[in-house]
């Protein structure tokens, strides 16, 4: 307790010979700018708006056209998938079929385009009576449009490119038979029109 008076200079007499009075203010004074610094340190802290974590490499979203074109694929992949179910059910034997179908790249189409191309030749002589020749190639190309038959036009396809499949899996009650499994495997082959590595034919559990 006498220290605490002794700080506001309610004591009497300071030991270093300063009034008690100013001693007091001083210690007022200094008590103030010390609850004033901390105030400052709370609501400057308060106001502080917190850091948004930058996501990684890994936690990149996916961009939007990269989203469309795997939607894209992947209605191909099952549309593709349950043709071929229907397709491998009608095969003797087959019984109950299930198919899945994995694409590496989608359905495409090129258009055809008109292409302009030129070349400028320049002839330069130096100092020296030398002559120096610089050929410049130029080319520029534009889509080739054609009516609808709504008025408005669209891009004539020059030829359209076939996905390509990554592998096909076929389950089928009836492949615990070596024969349907065979047939079943020649079916998909020809089907698709793809290698006989990228097939894989497997019983259903019963």
């Amino acid at each position: 307790m006498r220290r605490v008076l002794d700080f506001f200079g309610l004591a009497g007499q300071s030991k270093n010979g300063v009034p008690a009075k100013e001693q007091g203010r001083r210690n007022l004074w200094l008590a103030g700018l010390a609850a004033l610094g901390v105030i400052l340190l709370v609501f400057s802290g308060t106001g502080r708006k917190p850091v948004e974590k930058q996501p990684s490499g890994r936690e990149v979203p996916a961009t939007p056209a990269r989203q469309q074109a795997r939607s894209g694929m992947t209605a191909e992949e099952e549309l593709l998938g349950k043709k071929l179910c229907e397709m491998l059910r009608q095969v003797e034997g087959a019984g109950r079929v299930e198919v899945a179908v994995r694409l590496a790249s989608s359905n495409r189409a090129e258009y055809a385009v008109n292409t302009t191309t030129g070349k400028k030749t320049t002839q330069e002589k130096d100092q020296s009576g030398g002559t120096r020749l610089t050929t410049e190639d130029s080319g520029s190309g534009q889509l080739v449009m054609n009516r609808n038959g709504s008025g408005g036009e669209e891009p004539v396809v020059e030829r359209e490119v076939a996905a390509q499949i990554a592998g096909v899996l076929v389950v089928a009650e009836g492949a615990a038979d070596s024969r349907v499994m065979a047939r079943l495997f020649e079916a998909t082959r020809v089907a698709l029109g793809i290698e006989p590595q990228k097939i894989l034919v497997l019983p259903m559990e019963r």
